[in-house]
């Protein structure tokens, strides 16, 4: 894991998958995408309008840097299109417009942000 920690909590990631039926797969999609939609769709129309502070806002621009961070260093798609001379706009069109970096950031002891870079240290069955 970068940085020892897991890209995020939840979520879902397959690749390999040559050896499954294709159909059997696009299935499983499917199901995916009606079960977020579901699941994840009324959590959004609940908190979409919700304030945040400037320190809400710099802590989702430093990890949307740990984000860039894994891609360019350890995603096999962009990594594949950098070595073999791939558009570049297109390589890295899945990069956030902002981020942001601190050198050795610490979390306060105690917050939101300190749990969650506990949880994603510390994976566990949720």
């Amino acid at each position: 894991a970068h940085r020892n920690e897991t890209r995020g909590l939840g979520g879902i990631f397959f690749d390999d998958l040559n050896d499954r039926d294709p159909n059997e797969l696009f299935e499983f999609c499917k199901d995916c995408v009606r079960n977020v939609v579901n699941a994840y769709g009324p959590i959004v129309a609940k908190h979409k309008d919700d304030p945040f502070t400037p320190k809400e806002k710099e802590w989702q621009l430093m990890r949307r840097g740990r984000y860039v961070e894994f891609n360019l260093v350890y995603d096999r798609g962009t990594i594949f299109g950098l070595k073999t001379g791939g558009r570049i706009e297109s390589i890295l069109m899945s990069l956030p417009e902002t981020a942001r970096w601190e050198y050795d950031h610490k979390t306060e002891e105690g917050s939101m942000e300190a749990d969650f870079i506990d949880a994603c240290r510390n994976p566990r069955e949720w």
